[in-house]
């Protein structure tokens, strides 16, 4: 029998509800997620604000709407952001009166909070690697394509996989108050350490290269000011060699600015460079929103947000599949449906 749209939004207040009981106790996570997430425990304070605790009643409709309807739907989630479980299970216990877990193996604790909180006999985690054998009839999968493109061959035939792929954000910024368009965005930038499908990765800036170059002087300074109170957490091997990587090719090509956990980086032509996780930020000078639609060109196709100080010219990108946020709360939109609007659905 198919819930209703009442009943349907009442599943994702309570586990909003969970949310909160989980924020609430969140010290007893600290040590733990420093351990899986490698932040420390001021980033993953910061990331904590990102966990969604309430919702506007038009956005959880939203949100239901978005879910389709389902038997059982399995979550495959991944291990890039911290709080994107909630999200993850909201959607799909939006669509389902059955929901299956199973939580990323590197990084499972909120996954396992957020259920135990929940204490609903219908939304359980499941170690099963086999999709085939959770019996679910969709299928919600977070992660690389590879893992995508993995489920999907294993999914039993007629099953819906959807899948939500790795992604970036954008900002655009006009920069008419430089230093505080940068202290906004770095906060974006800072949260979860850069890691996730919301985290800008490139600043455009309305305007000339010289007034690039003040903003990226200005968000060097903000992004150290703010290391002070949430210092970055810890590379993986794989991560640091990017990163030297990524500086020496910008200091080569271009002009950057460098603190002991983060780099901003500027190209005066029109380059893309995008740097790799851990607080790294390409600048990059367009003289009006059309040029910036032309630079960005090559990555459209990823972007899954952008945050402006100017909403008009964040429109004016042409971008239909991209959020458009606010400096500073990028890594916040509202639980209106998947974070990512990209997302894919497939029939195995």
């Amino acid at each position: 029998m198919t819930r209703s749209l009442a009943a349907r939004v009442a599943d994702v207040r309570r586990l909003l509800g969970a949310a909160r009981r989980v924020h609430a106790d969140r010290g007893a996570l600290v040590a733990g997620l420093c351990s899986s997430t490698g932040l420390t425990p001021e980033g993953v304070e910061l990331g904590f604000e990102s966990l969604e605790r309430e919702a506007d009643g038009d956005d959880l409709e939203r949100l239901v709407e978005a879910a389709g309807v389902a038997r059982h739907v399995h979550v495959v989630l991944s291990a890039n952001v911290f709080v994107a479980p909630l999200r993850a299970i909201a959607l799909a216990r939006a669509a389902a009166e059955r929901v299956t877990v199973r939580a990323s193996p590197r990084d499972p604790v909120l996954a396992r909070a957020l259920v135990d909180a929940l204490s609903d006999p219908d939304v359980t985690l499941c170690d099963e690697r086999d999709v085939r054998a959770t019996g679910a009839e969709a299928i919600h999968v977070y992660g690389r394509d590879e893992t995508l493109a993995e489920v999907r061959a294993r999914a039993r035939p007629g099953v819906v996989v959807v899948g939500h792929r790795a992604g970036l954000g954008v900002a655009l910024v006009t920069a008419r108050a430089p230093g505080d368009s940068a202290a906004r965005l770095a906060l974006d930038v800072a949260a979860f350490d850069q890691r996730g499908c919301l985290s800008p990765r490139v600043a455009i800036v309305l305007g000339d290269v010289a007034r690039a170059r003040t903003f990226a002087a200005e968000l060097h300074e903000a992004l150290a000011d703010l290391s002070l109170r949430v210092p970055r957490g810890r590379l993986s091997p794989g991560e640091a060699a990017d990163a030297v990587r990524w500086r020496d090719a910008l200091a080569f090509a271009g002009q950057i600015w460098e603190g002991a956990g983060h780099a901003v980086g500027l190209i005066a032509g029109e380059t893309l460079a995008l740097g790799p996780s851990g607080r790294h930020v390409q600048v990059l000078a367009a003289p009006e929103p059309a040029r910036a639609r032309r630079l960005l060109g090559p990555i459209s196709h990823q972007i899954v947000t952008v945050a402006s100080d100017d909403s008009a010219a964040a429109a004016a990108l042409g971008l239909p599949h991209a959020r458009l946020s606010a400096l500073g709360r990028m890594q916040r939109p509202p639980l209106d449906g998947p974070v990512d609007r990209r997302a894919a659905v497939a029939v195995a």
